[in-house]
């Protein structure tokens, strides 16, 4: 069970990863994201999940820095996440856009670095890039992102190495068991990017009723079914109250009943994407 903030799982090939960390999807570049990393750092967030498409890797890296040299803490004590484009993928460009993410993040290396859509007929050549790119000990940690059943069998069936992650989008409304099923059997660690599925929960009965016995918010109530499920998650905040009563979920614990009223809401309900069919 984990009980604080820099608590880990480990990855199987033994690199240990947070289970909470801040994410930036659709923050942009700048001050108010420079200040989002620091104040998260300085609360005790230890993980930062970031992507190439989020234009925004130059204020993470940032952020990162300079919290570094506030708070006395190395580089080794984070775990720095992103991820390639789609318009990346294939051996050479995926590689290039490995290059590209670090030096913008101004980093000797990533923590982890996820292939963040299956696009048809190239995501097996951007595994390939991946798997060498960690060979070659330059990544301590490979996964993918968006990824259902049949594209992980396919990505494992040509891979001399496994994908470590595989982070979706998952939800009380999105609860996607099978998958989550399916990547524990095969010790592949289930992440949630939207666990408070864009602020769409807030109002939900079920769930505030829950929040209101253990007096917690519903936020706070949702990030700790996700923990309770063995689920990494990366909510994302600017702001600074929010970013630590998001982490506040320690002190607590789900019961049975909880839990699985929590599971009954699932409606299979995307806000984003669906990694079946998209068309970027």
């Amino acid at each position: 069970m984990t009980t604080h903030l820099q608590d880990t799982t480990a990855l199987h090939n033994g690199v240990k990863m947070p289970w909470f960390g801040l994410g930036v999807f659709k923050v942009e570049e700048g001050a108010e994201l420079v200040n989002a990393v620091k104040s998260a750092i300085r609360h005790g967030y230890r993980s930062i999940d970031t992507a190439a498409i989020y234009n925004n890797e130059t204020s993470v890296g940032q952020g990162i820095r300079e919290a570094l040299e506030e708070t006395k803490l190395s580089r080794e004590d984070l775990f720095v996440t992103s991820k390639v484009w789609n318009a990346d993928l294939g051996y050479e460009a995926t590689i290039a856009a490995y290059e590209t993410s670090l030096s913008k993040l101004g980093l000797d290396y990533l923590d982890l670095y996820l292939i963040h859509w299956p696009v048809k007929g190239k995501y097996k050549e951007a595994w390939r890039a991946l798997e060498t790119l960690y060979k070659e000990g330059r990544v301590k940690a490979i996964g993918v992102s968006n990824f259902q059943i049949h594209h992980l069998e396919d990505v494992i069936e040509g891979a001399e190495i496994k994908p470590m992650v595989n982070q979706v989008e998952y939800h009380p409304l999105l609860s996607q068991k099978p998958l989550l099923q399916f990547c524990k059997e095969t010790g592949i660690q289930f992440e949630a990017w939207s666990p408070l599925m864009q602020g769409q929960l807030m109002d939900n009965a079920v769930l505030k009723e829950i929040a209101a016995k253990h007096g917690k918010s519903v936020a706070q109530v949702i990030l700790r079914w996700d923990l309770q499920n063995g689920v990494v998650t990366i909510p994302k905040s600017t702001k600074e109250h929010r970013i630590i009563e998001n982490a506040s979920v320690f002190d607590f614990a789900l019961t049975e009943t909880d839990m699985a009223h929590i599971d009954g809401l699932n409606q299979d309900q995307r806000v984003g994407p669906d990694p079946d069919n998209f068309d970027f």
